[in-house]
């Protein structure tokens, strides 16, 4: 930690004191940069794009030579594990991802191959590339999608609202999503501890459909694989990586489970009080968030207020990594990004005063 220029965000994970509360965002490096949006023409494709180890360390390094953010997150994307695994990914414009073929059968699950890391090589050069560039300025984030996340996916072929195949499996047989949740287990343990042998600091595993699920299914079928996932980097590495856990939707009745996943960091979306979360859960983690991410296409004044209401939500100490409560939208005004970085940097000073 201690090679690391600005390791704002490592010491806030650790507890350790503060000048000022760290900020990252979630999809910093995306389609509300017109330098992003010029480099995904070059690339011809988003998919292009991110094997194309060049490129994406280019726009992984877009915002943080935009604005002064205290941590890179790798560009990337959760389904580039069931692309590698055969399934034939591609995004469509308008609709998002698409598979050429669903995960909906016992024939199909078992027909998946092992995952060969060699197809996901272009990942770990671009972090390769991003870290030499870094140059220790910076940590940089890897992360994967949870399994159930990715299976949902999976399931379905496409993007959904509901994902109903995935729960309609769910109900109907639970052995056989167990299976494909195994399955991607292992791939996403493995995919993610070659991101640490490449150069990532801190990893995140982005539970973007947790939320879809009821508490006992969220257990069964989401948090158990999360909390092998992370059971599996912490023998392999003891403990030396940090790990943060995203679930989104999730409510107060997920957070007491969720801490016990073993993570070190609890993201925390708009939808719930970060003071109410840490009431909860005392100081066993940090926790991440958690500005609705629509209060960027606000006024200034108004993002100020925003930033502000987060920060004393959360209140003094450190432990807290400023975020949105999801990824920023392509919609947001780049200057107001700069807005948000400077107001969380001069605003939450006063939090830590009696820290350095």
């Amino acid at each position: 930690m201690s090679l690391l220029k600005n390791n704002r965000l490592l010491r806030a994970i650790n507890k350790e004191p503060l000048d000022c509360t760290p900020i990252w965002i979630m999809r910093q490096a995306g389609r509300y940069l017109p330098e992003y949006r010029a480099v995904r023409e070059r690339a011809g494709s988003f998919m292009n794009l991110c094997k194309t180890p060049k490129l994406a360390a280019e726009v992984t390094l877009q915002p943080i030579q935009r604005y002064p953010l205290d941590a890179a997150i790798l560009f990337s994307d959760i389904l580039t594990i069931p692309d590698a695994l055969g399934l034939g990914l591609r995004f469509v414009e308008g609709e998002g991802p698409q598979f050429a073929q669903a995960m909906r059968t016992s024939a199909d699950i078992e027909q998946l191959p092992i995952l060969d890391l060699g197809r996901l090589e272009y990942v770990y050069e671009t972090i390769h590339l991003v870290k030499q560039a870094l140059s220790n300025e910076l940590p940089l984030i890897g992360f994967c999608g949870s399994p159930w996340t990715v299976a949902a996916y999976m399931i379905e072929g496409k993007a959904s609202k509901g994902f109903d195949h995935a729960k309609t499996m769910m109900r109907e047989d639970p052995a056989l999503l167990h299976r494909l949740l195994s399955i991607l287990e292992q791939s996403i343990a493995l995919h993610l501890a070659q991101q640490i042998e490449a150069g990532v600091d801190v990893v995140m595993l982005f539970d973007t459909f947790g939320g879809l699920l009821a508490f006992e299914e969220y257990q069964d079928f989401s948090l158990a694989y999360l909390s092998n996932i992370i059971a599996f980097l912490r023998a392999r590495y003891n403990k030396r990586i940090p790990i943060i856990l995203f679930t989104k939707g999730a409510t107060t009745s997920y957070f007491d489970a969720i801490v016990q996943s073993g993570c070190d960091v609890v993201g925390v979306d708009w939808t719930v009080s970060l003071n109410t979360v840490r009431e909860q859960i005392g100081e066993k983690v940090a926790l991440q968030g958690n500005l609705p991410p629509d209060v960027l296409l606000q006024s200034e004044a108004h993002i100020q207020q925003a930033v502000s209401d987060v920060l004393a939500d959360y209140g003094k100490g450190s432990g807290h990594i400023f975020n949105l409560g999801h990824g920023i939208t392509p919609d947001v005004p780049p200057e107001h990004v700069r807005i948000l970085v400077d107001a969380v940097h001069k605003l939450s000073v006063p939090y830590h005063a009696n820290e350095t």
